[in-house]
């Protein structure tokens, strides 16, 4: 059983409180804040209500059982400042889980980070704030990093881990396989701004807004394109496995007509995309794009993405039966 402390009590707190105490770990919910005793029991109260209500509501959706919920509650402590040294000397791992404010993010990391042990891991769960822009506020920054996590925590599975220029590489490994004990998909991404989903989801949201502004499409229409073609291929494919499977080259020709029919260099390809064309590096037809194909049985893999479109179909309610 590991010991995991959440420095904050607000949303993300919680939601990383119900990530491990459903996994099976002790979990402190750190009240940073001086405050008056009543108004930290107010505080606590909410608290541990909100993540009970969650665990509640994972209970009715099918995840757990309703009977469970006192169980992964008794993991959850909530704690207030004065006993903040306890909890974070005790703990494997903190997720600082502040507002999005640069100073207050500073000063928090460098009390927790004198208070915690020699060993522990210390991750901001910052979805706007670059990890270097933190790590000198740490004491011993080399085990600091981010560790984004995409809401609702508890549910998404993924984890966007941003080591810093001070983050030691064993720190990001033992951080990712302990997610991966947990669940959860974590993955690695250089130290800027918007990481991966949010630097994606960002443009995609913006374009959708476009499109309802310019009269394309009704937002009905839009959001229901969204969930039965885009989000339904891209749950299975990647973006850049899906490149790979149609072929960079349509990419590469549809991105200039884009690019020429709109009027807008936003769908200009990258330069990537045009190396990779000289290249033939465009994806299953040369076994070479983004990802390496050498060694694929192609047919194999074709019918195995297949076969995960169609359970998806089923599950969609979508899958219909031929008409003989």
């Amino acid at each position: 059983m590991m010991r995991v402390a959440s420095l904050g009590a607000g949303r993300m707190g919680r939601g990383v409180a119900v990530v491990f105490c459903y996994a099976g770990h002790e979990v402190a919910v750190v009240d940073f804040k001086e405050r008056p005793q009543a108004d930290f029991e107010t505080l606590a109260q909410e608290t541990r209500g909100e993540i009970e209500g969650i665990l509640r509501t994972l209970a009715r959706i099918g995840l757990m059982q309703e009977a469970d919920v006192a169980t992964l509650m008794k993991r959850v402590t909530v704690v207030p400042a004065s006993g903040a040294a306890e909890a974070f000397g005790a703990a494997d791992y903190i997720f600082e889980a502040l507002p999005e404010v640069l100073d207050l993010k500073r000063e928090a990391l460098a009390r927790a980070s004198a208070l915690a042990g020699r060993e522990t891991i210390i991750a901001s769960t910052t979805s706007t704030i670059l990890v270097d822009d933190m790590a000198d506020a740490v004491v011993d920054p080399g085990r600091f990093l981010n560790a984004h996590w995409l809401n609702p925590a508890f549910l998404v599975p993924l984890v966007e881990l941003s080591p810093g220029a001070k983050t030691r590489p064993e720190t990001t490994a033992a951080i990712k396989s302990m997610l991966e004990r947990i669940g959860k998909a974590p993955v690695v991404c250089a130290a800027t701004p918007g990481y991966i989903v949010p630097r994606i989801q960002g443009m995609a949201m913006n374009e959708a807004a476009r499109m309802v502004q310019e009269g394309v499409a009704t937002a009905e229409d839009i959001d229901k394109a969204i969930i039965h073609g885009f989000g339904f291929r891209f749950a299975i494919l990647g973006l850049l496995e899906f490149i790979d499977w149609g072929g960079g080259d349509i990419l590469y020709h549809t991105s200039r007509y884009m690019t020429e029919a709109l009027g807008h260099d936003r769908y200009a390809a990258p330069e990537i995309i045009e190396r990779n064309m000289a290249e033939g590096r465009i994806g299953l037809k040369t076994r070479q794009g983004f990802l390496n194909y050498d060694g694929v049985d192609v047919e194999a893999y074709r019918e195995k993405r297949l076969a995960a479109f169609a359970d998806s179909l089923q599950r969609l309610g979508l899958a219909r039966k031929p008409v003989l």
